[in-house]
């Protein structure tokens, strides 16, 4: 998982770098078009047994709804790293926990314990002192579609393990999931505006959609054999690999208030994964 957090944080900073040149809607395409293509090549492989029943899908509508919920959460996250430190729209984006010990009892038909409340105030209570409103401290607007990526990630986890529930394999999820995506990103990039990559700037998109792939193979593997409460908070090491990464090469250079927030947003998440963990299946 540690090696998951750390290609999260070096997709971030080339999505940071390729700003510049292409709008978020684009990145979200190119990095979507690299899953396709990897699928594509997987689909390929003599694996026997991987790609039992091809793509299609008796659930393809639940398909659709989490690629159009991960689509909106990427696209989010991706318009929050363009415009925000990427310490603090990583750490947002990292809120889909907080969201999670909120949906996911009443989800199961049950109501949320005082615990699981007292976690999301805590993790909230970080996200106000990481973006503090009432000082018109950085983008507003970025840091609220950094928070909205962790809710609609959340309700991607949801949709995730539903498919899962109903046998659906891996690799057909985060197929539908990047077809989604890369016809949602290129519409909205058309229509704003369209960049051709050229020799100079192709290798930023390259690496973007490189290390965002072993990011997911790396998570998925850690998921499948580690224990969920581990993996789950060692998946905040994106958060500390991002800071470091933003301070070596942008010379970002935080208020102690905003540190506060993070470390608290951090510790409420990791919390509320635990809590969420102790819930009855």
């Amino acid at each position: 998982m540690l090696a998951a957090g750390a290609s999260f944080a070096l997709m971030s900073v080339f999505v940071k770098l390729a700003a510049g040149q292409f709008s978020s809607h684009e990145l979200v395409f190119w990095r979507s078009l690299l899953g396709l293509a990897f699928i594509y090549v997987f689909l390929r492989l003599p694996v026997a047994g991987r790609a039992e029943g091809g793509l299609a899908s008796a659930h393809l509508a639940m398909h659709l709804r989490r690629g159009v919920v991960g689509f909106v959460a990427l696209a989010t996250f991706f318009y929050a790293i363009t415009r925000l430190p990427m310490s603090v729209a990583i750490t947002l984006n990292y809120t889909s926990p907080l969201f999670l010990a909120l949906v996911m009892p009443w989800w199961l038909g049950e109501r949320p314990r005082p615990l699981q409340y007292l976690a999301v105030a805590l993790g909230f209570l970080g996200v106000a002192l990481l973006l503090r409103p009432w000082q018109g401290a950085g983008d507003l607007k970025a840091g609220l579609a950094g928070l909205f990526s962790g809710f609609m990630a959340a309700l991607a986890y949801v949709h995730v393990r539903q498919l899962g529930k109903l046998g659906e394999p891996e690799w057909r999820t985060v197929f539908w999931f990047a077809a989604v995506s890369s016809l949602g990103a290129g519409l909205f990039a058309g229509l704003s505006g369209w960049h051709a990559p050229s020799l100079a700037n192709a290798w930023l998109l390259a690496a973007m959609g490189l290390f965002a792939t072993f990011g997911q193979l790396a998570m998925t593997r850690a998921y499948r054999r580690g224990d969920t409460v581990v993996v789950a908070s060692l998946a905040y090491s994106t958060v500390v690999f991002g800071s470091l990464l933003d301070g070596l090469i942008w010379n970002e250079d935080l208020p102690f208030i905003a540190w506060l927030g993070i470390a608290l947003t951090v510790a409420a998440g990791v919390w509320a994964v635990v809590l969420n963990k102790k819930e009855p299946t």
